[in-house]
């Protein structure tokens, strides 16, 4: 078993660190908002740490899951950061889906301690941080992944090395990039099918077991036919992820015409107030035009 750190409680952390805790890990956990932490010691019996250096410093592998590229930064330096908190030969996860160039420049410090570091960004939601199925891409050193990934395997059920430090968040971008247009067909289709009076719930019985299939069409045309939207991954979040992607293809020349049509689809769904949505809420933007 490990000692384990882990930086930032939100709706993925909390689950996330909580399935070290139970796989028998020694946790320290570390929330800005202490009343989170509190309560996660309170449901896992781990410690809790007042600074994320203080974490650090008990841990040999430092895990984090925060908000953006800036929050990242927050946590990582300054005098209390994870940062000041390294000795050589420990390792630092970074769950948070962020730029790669954030994670580049994560990486280099660290090294600079004699630390390695992963961008490992997560899939599978919230739901799969709670059942401890997420999927993790990670980027970073191949020599000590074999640590990496038989700690996360308490919370994933997929992970791989994908390169260097950086190509996890690049897949992570090709990820979202995927999802935005599925779930724009899916709320396409299902626009088109009530306006023709389908019994929508019939036809993606019958397509759903052909070429149309998906993740999204499985988990998602119920609540959606329902107008139910008030769960899973939120627009805000989305929207943060794909103008990542999108200034990561400004910068290697790709063009995403797609994507970005999408973006600015979920730019009116916050526009009706949709800003925590699920990601399928692009059906009520339909609706509503």
């Amino acid at each position: 078993m490990q000692k384990v750190a882990f930086i930032g409680l939100g709706v993925m952390g909390y689950p996330m660190a909580g399935h070290l805790a139970k796989a028998g890990h020694e946790v320290w956990v570390y929330n800005r908002t202490q009343t989170k932490a509190q309560a996660w010691q309170q449901e896992y019996h781990g410690q809790v740490a007042n600074t994320p250096k203080q974490a650090a410093q008990h841990a040999d592998i430092i895990l984090l899951c925060v908000g953006n590229d800036d929050d990242l930064r927050q946590v990582m330096l300054g005098e209390e950061g994870v940062v000041a908190g390294l000795s050589p030969k420990k390792i630092v996860v970074d769950h948070t889906t962020t730029s790669a160039r954030v994670a580049r420049e994560m990486a280099e410090i660290c090294a600079f301690h004699q630390v390695s570091f992963y961008d490992a960004p997560v899939s599978g939601g919230q739901a799969g941080a709670q059942n401890g199925q997420l999927t993790v891409m990670l980027g970073g050193d191949p020599q000590a992944f074999a640590v990496v990934q038989q700690t996360i395997a308490a919370f994933a059920k997929f992970s791989k090395l994908l390169g260097p430090v950086g190509n996890g968040q690049l897949a992570k971008m090709m990820n979202q990039i995927c999802i935005a247009g599925i779930v724009q067909g899916l709320a396409e289709a299902l626009h088109f099918g009530q306006q023709a009076e389908m019994d929508c719930a019939a036809v993606i019985e019958v397509i759903s077991q052909g070429a149309a299939q998906s993740w999204q069409m499985q988990n998602r045309y119920q609540s959606m036919l329902q107008g139910h939207y008030e769960f899973g991954f939120a627009v805000d979040w989305m929207r943060k992820d794909l103008g990542i992607a999108l200034d990561e293809a400004r910068a290697n020349g790709s063009t995403l015409a797609l994507t970005a049509l999408v973006d600015q689809f979920y730019a009116d769904v916050q526009k009706q107030g949709g800003n925590r949505w699920d990601t399928s809420s692009l059906l009520a933007r339909l609706k509503h035009n």
